[in-house]
């Protein structure tokens, strides 16, 4: 054998042994015949479906929608380097803990209802009203659109930030304004059609996201029925097995619908109707988007929701006594802090994981980049990728099936090899374009100085990657400390994580302690990118 093919190898076998059993346990799940059936005759089962698919389709559809006109009103201008700096704080801060802020300002109790009444409402006691827990899932819409959207930015902002694209882009603009083109048109016609297929993976990331999404829906709703992956997620919990089979098949039904809803998705890109438009001549004004303040007022807009759900968690967090409809609390109390560090097995287990599956997940990346051949990898991505593009609560079943044939179901190993293979495919991801885009004429340079590859390696190539390398570590870490799903079914409620606590206490009526964990679950991330942008920067010696 070939030595050169010894790393690529084994780096297939350590990832793709259990990537592939664990989608094998996940497709074998979903063969039993009773449990289909079950499922069919089930009276929730077509409306929970139906509740994904909208929740899906219509967060997915205003996502995109809202960040190209956030793009084109800001790209190229003055405006454009102050809106990416603010995405970083709103990546930073997980799913579930912005469902649990947006819930303490939405709710009939909330922020929002209490800065108005009673001198505008008359309301004295919180309404009825299902402002959370929706049965259209409009809550759950909402939360989702606003993550999604600084995601969409920040790719976006990562292929325009580019000086060799930005300055191209800015050209191309100014040839479409010398050809009579209006600005709002020739952005949507000249720079649109090149961004487009940059934001389709990441598109089609955000449908199977919104519509497979778990720990989120429980926290906002709909709750009757819920949507279909919450639905399976609380068979899988149910003590009967037969009630597990219908919960596996479930997942299945949604993934097939799910592939369904992508497959058409795909079909409408293809069409390419902004290729076909651009092309028609016509110089006819497509709806304004270059002028006015209205950009500025939808960032401004969704900082100040960000800032408005920290505020809600912090505040939460030392709330004592706070009776509707006060603005603030009438007595603070920080009981709920003392409860979380109390409780420093939680905040240790998030810490472990979270470094231990970032760094595992960091050293496959990298071993991985530096060593397989580039049809090998363009191979293995797409078993890589399987966590991404399953739904989270199959996924989830087949690597539960794994741990235990390796005996490492309810133990500490196996939560790291689940959230080491969730969190690989967002670090190779993070980390391959600084890698594709690195300079081979160094590798020479140092070769004709007699310099070995390990010296290149660690003098020269790891050095110059550096502010890649911990970004993508700090990526990968906060994708662990968000697992939802994976700590609390393979770790068989033995083990707690501050995402796990946080979902948990959504539920119940402890605010106070809710806020702590879910300021906890931003705050571990926003440390790790902090200390990635640190250690990420040039210095001198």
């Amino acid at each position: 054998m070939r030595t050169d093919r010894v790393w690529p190898i084994l780096l297939i076998t350590l990832l793709g042994v259990p990537l592939v059993l664990s989608a094998w346990a996940a497709l074998m799940a979903g063969a039993d015949l009773p449990a289909w059936r079950a499922l069919f005759t089930g009276r929730s089962t077509w409306t929970a479906l139906a509740l994904s698919a909208w929740t899906g389709v219509a967060a997915t559809a205003l996502a995109v929608g809202i960040a190209a006109w956030l793009l084109a009103r800001n790209f190229p201008g003055p405006r454009w380097s102050h809106m990416v700096r603010v995405l970083g704080p709103m990546l930073a801060m997980p799913h579930a803990a912005f469902g649990i802020g947006m819930v303490f300002l939405l709710a009939p109790s909330g922020w929002l209802l209490r800065l108005f009444s009673p001198w505008a409402t008359g309301f004295s006691a919180p309404p009825p009203w299902s402002t959370t827990q929706d049965p259209w899932g409009l809550g759950l819409i909402a939360v989702l659109v606003a993550k999604e959207v600084p995601f969409l930015l920040w790719v976006a902002a990562s292929h325009l930030q580019r000086a060799e694209v930005a300055q191209r882009l800015t050209r191309d603009l100014q040839v479409a304004r010398s050809m009579g083109y209006a600005a709002d048109t020739a952005w949507w016609r000249v720079v649109w059609p090149q961004l487009w297929p940059r934001l389709r993976l990441p598109m089609l990331a955000v449908l199977v996201y919104s519509m497979t999404v778990v720990d989120v829906a429980l926290v906002i709703g709909p709750g009757s029925p819920p949507t279909l992956a919450v639905l399976a997620w609380t068979w899988l919990l149910d003590a009967d097995l037969a009630t597990n089979a219908q919960g596996a098949a479930a997942a299945w039904l949604l993934a097939c619908v799910l592939g369904l809803v992508v497959g058409l998705f795909l079909q409408l890109i293809n069409l390419n109707l902004w290729g076909r438009h651009r092309t028609s001549g016509k110089r006819g004004a497509l709806p304004s988007t270059r002028h006015g303040s209205g950009a500025s007022n939808g960032i401004a807009l969704l900082v100040g929701l960000y800032l408005a759900v920290m505020l809600a968690l912090a505040v939460g967090s030392v709330s004592g006594v706070w009776a509707f409809p006060a603005l603030l609390p009438q007595t603070f109390s920080f009981d709920a802090w003392g409860s979380v560090w109390s409780s420093a097995s939680t905040i240790v287990t998030t810490l472990t994981l979270g470094l231990a599956s970032g760094v595992s997940a960091l050293l496959w990346s990298v071993a991985w980049l530096e060593t397989a051949p580039r049809n090998w990898d363009a191979l293995l991505r797409r078993v890589v990728y399987l966590p991404l593009a399953l739904p989270s609560v199959l996924w989830v079943i087949g690597v539960h099936a794994t741990t235990l044939r390796l005996g490492m179901d309810a133990r500490w190993g196996g939560l790291w090899l689940a959230h080491t293979l969730a969190s690989v495919p967002y670090v190779l991801i993070a980390l391959s374009p600084a890698y594709s885009g690195f300079d081979p004429r160094y590798r020479f340079v140092a070769a004709t100085l007699g310099r070995s590859r390990a010296a290149f390696l660690w003098q020269v190539k790891w050095p110059l990657l550096r502010a890649s390398l911990t970004s993508a570590m700090a990526v990968g870490f906060a994708v662990s400390v968000a697992q939802y799903l994976p700590t609390l079914f393979i770790g068989a409620g033995r083990f707690a994580s501050v995402t796990t606590e946080a979902v948990t206490l959504a539920s119940g009526a402890q605010r106070s302690l809710t806020s702590a964990y879910a300021w906890l679950q931003w705050l571990l991330p926003a440390l790790g990118f902090s200390m990635a942008a640190w250690a990420g920067k040039p210095r001198r010696f």
